[in-house]
């Protein structure tokens, strides 16, 4: 008898302990969550999802008339994100994301805009008509290199699969100590620059060139990022000896363009049947041409005025004041500070002009002067009272440099 009531004993406590054992597994499987497959916070579960590359030719009214959203609707959409996001600037190649209902409407609901790898626009227009500017988590990682030339920087940097981007900073910070059409074999350089990532793993793009070291033909030359004044921000590049490594003044506003104007005070110009003197020099340029700040200084002047059209006026200095005409736009308000080289407004037909240029006018003591008579100064030298203190700060950042092996 007792045999027998121990042999149930058992049986129970084992039939118990399956059963537990099975509930167990499947309270675990209940308390799995179901992973919920999002993008900028919508639920793509609740949405046909369609993803497309804007085609030539196709605009943001075509794309939307194709998902069922009707034009009146449209013109209200465009009018109503257009302070936030001009609909009429897609860019064919650029991709975009609709958010579509699922019933049988199938009609669109989100437009999500892809500007980059980082920035997106996203219009919402289920109910009522709103839109926001995304803008997708970077990381910034230190990356060095270096190479010797063998035919041009850009091969040598391709070679060892360097963003290609480097090479045109090291052009732009050596731009008026080393010719880089006239590299020699053998030329070396060593570099330490800001490499940025979405995901930590995507690449999009460098950010600054902390430290360079390029060897032309035996000479050597350093290059150090460094912001001598904290009140304007502005960063320079200087050697190891404190010299600047850029002139006061770039040549021209625009990168690519030609002079179609002269300084001449004598000139008979034809919108006005006269002599009249031109105290500007013309840089004729496509309209969208990026204008570029020629010196570092102070927007004095931001708007839009008679036969001006568009134009920026920048105080360089005591001595020096720049003034740019006939913008199709501004990008630049009174009281911001500019680096030389930074895009200031875009070529127009803005004011009194015959053609898409800007006119590029230049004071000297408060008297406008033809630019490319001047014999312009180096650019301003590092005050002494930092010199050490930058000295000291390059040294563990040249260390650094000179360790890198080629």
């Amino acid at each position: 008898m007792l045999k027998k009531f121990i042999f149930l004993s058992l049986l129970f406590c084992a039939l118990f302990a399956c059963t537990f054992k099975k509930e167990k597994k499947v309270d675990l499987h209940h308390k799995k969550e179901k992973k919920v497959n999002k993008l900028f916070g919508y639920n793509l579960d609740n949405f046909k999802v369609i993803k497309q590359t804007v085609k030539s030719g196709e605009t943001f009214g075509t794309i939307l008339d194709h998902f069922h959203v009707w034009t009146p609707k449209i013109y209200k959409i465009a009018n109503t994100v257009k302070p936030n996001f001009d609909v009429t600037r897609l860019r064919a190649g650029n991709n975009y994301t609709i958010l579509a209902a699922k019933d049988s409407t199938k009609k669109a609901e989100v437009f999500i805009y892809q500007h980059d790898l980082v920035n997106y626009s996203i219009i919402n227009f289920k109910d009522s008509i709103y839109t926001q500017k995304i803008k997708k988590k970077v990381t910034t990682k230190t990356k060095k290199a270096a190479g010797i030339i063998t035919s041009s920087l850009s091969k040598s940097l391709n070679q060892k699969h360097i963003n290609p981007s480097v090479a045109s900073e090291l052009s732009e910070i050596y731009a008026w100590s080393i010719d880089f059409f006239r590299l020699q074999k053998n030329d070396k350089f060593k570099v330490i620059y800001e490499q940025r990532y979405i995901n930590d793993t995507v690449p999009v793009g460098i950010g600054k060139v902390k430290a360079a070291y390029f060897e032309h033909v035996g000479k050597p030359f350093y290059a150090f990022n460094y912001v001598p004044d904290s009140i304007t921000g502005i960063s320079e590049y200087y050697d190891d000896k404190t010299n600047n490594l850029r002139r006061a003044f770039l040549k021209a506003p625009l990168k690519f363009s030609r002079i179609s104007s002269r300084y001449n005070l004598k000139r008979k110009i034809k919108l006005y049947g006269r002599v009249k003197p031109h105290l500007g020099t013309d840089f004729a340029a496509p309209i969208g041409s990026p204008i570029m700040s020629t010196a570092n200084g102070q927007v004095i002047a931001s708007k839009y005025r008679g036969g001006n059209g568009n134009y920026v006026k920048i105080r360089h200095n005591a001595t020096y004041t720049t003034q740019y005409l006939h913008m199709k736009k501004r990008k630049v308000k009174v009281g911001q500070y500019v680096k030389q080289g930074d895009i200031i407004g875009w070529v127009g037909m803005t004011g009194n002009t015959s053609g898409p240029h800007v006119c590029y006018r230049f004071w000297k003591n408060g008297r406008q002067v033809d630019p490319l008579k001047q014999k312009l100064p180096a650019a301003k030298g590092m005050k002494k009272e930092i010199q050490e203190k930058y000295l000291t700060y390059i040294a563990p950042i040249k260390k650094e440099l000179d360790a890198i092996a080629y």
